[in-house]
């Protein structure tokens, strides 16, 4: 589809970008729904990132999403933040406003309960306690997402115990700290098991995780989709347990900005999915 002079701009910033799926992903949806606008990749070193995001009004941008190493960046940028950004203290999704102002946003949770909603239909937050292992920024937007959707209590469990203990208190609530070495007797009566590291993803080892002790019933997710099917959910998935892979937090934790720019609710389908995975 060609654009005009009129069309609509959003983009991602990011440093490195070239690895980035979102341009093929709202490529998708404005050619789905015949959308005058472009989405690009936009390469910004860590030095000019302040100065990337504040130019965004001046070039006539309707916002961008902000990725790897940026968010805490961008968190510190923009003129005001919605309550997930805040409680995040991260921004992954920013929209400009009519009188030109910046508002940062926070999505990844979003796409991480409405993954989860859509791959394990039936499961609800209050089915029981969630194991989540990691501590990085993609936990911190997991964890407090289950909380809020009412998990009724969340195991956090890190190689590094300390960066588990110092998001547990940013976010507060019912998170339980627990040990490295304890992690697979948390999974006896645990609802759900979501990975948020980068263990299983191609050219990294797999997370080390004997499911033993997890009940059939419980649900588990990780957050890489290269592979699509990691190790940790071919095992989950061969002894029984329904397995929500990751690609499907990357389209739905996209909708939200797709509205605010393009002033379209998209839909998140297989057509999607199989394109953003080509890449």
């Amino acid at each position: 589809m060609t654009i005009s002079g009129k069309a609509t701009l959003a983009g991602v910033m990011g440093w490195p970008i070239g690895h980035s799926r979102s341009p093929r992903l709202h490529g998708y949806w404005l050619e789905q729904y015949g959308i005058d606008g472009a989405y690009v990749p936009l390469a910004v070193p860590p030095d000019r990132i302040e100065q990337a995001i504040r130019a965004l009004p001046a070039l006539g941008f309707r916002g961008c999403n902000v990725t790897v190493p940026h968010k805490e960046a961008a968190w510190r940028t923009v003129d005001r933040l919605d309550a997930t950004a805040k409680r995040m203290g991260a921004v992954n999704t920013i929209v400009v406003g009519e009188d030109g102002s910046l508002e940062g946003r926070n999505t990844d949770g979003f796409g991480f309960i409405e993954n989860l909603k859509s791959g394990a239909p039936g499961w609800t937050a209050a089915d029981g306690s969630a194991v989540v292992i990691g501590a990085g920024g993609a936990a911190r937007a997991v964890v407090a997402s289950l909380l809020d959707e009412g998990t009724p209590r969340v195991w956090l469990v890190n190689r590094t115990r300390a960066r588990a203990e110092e998001l547990a208190a940013d976010i507060g609530g019912a998170i339980e700290v627990a040990d490295w070495v304890s992690r697979e007797t948390l999974l006896e009566g645990a609802a759900l098991v979501v990975n948020t590291t980068t263990q299983g993803m191609a050219g990294q080892p797999p997370l080390e995780l004997e499911l033993h002790a997890l009940p059939g019933s419980a649900v588990v997710t990780d957050i890489v989709y290269t592979p699509l099917m990691t190790p940790l959910l071919t095992a989950a998935q061969a002894r029984g347990n329904r397995v929500v892979d990751g690609v499907g937090m990357l389209l739905h934790q996209a909708r939200p900005g797709f509205a605010a720019w393009f002033g379209r609710e998209p839909e998140v389908t297989e057509g999607l999915k199989a394109t953003v995975l080509q890449g």
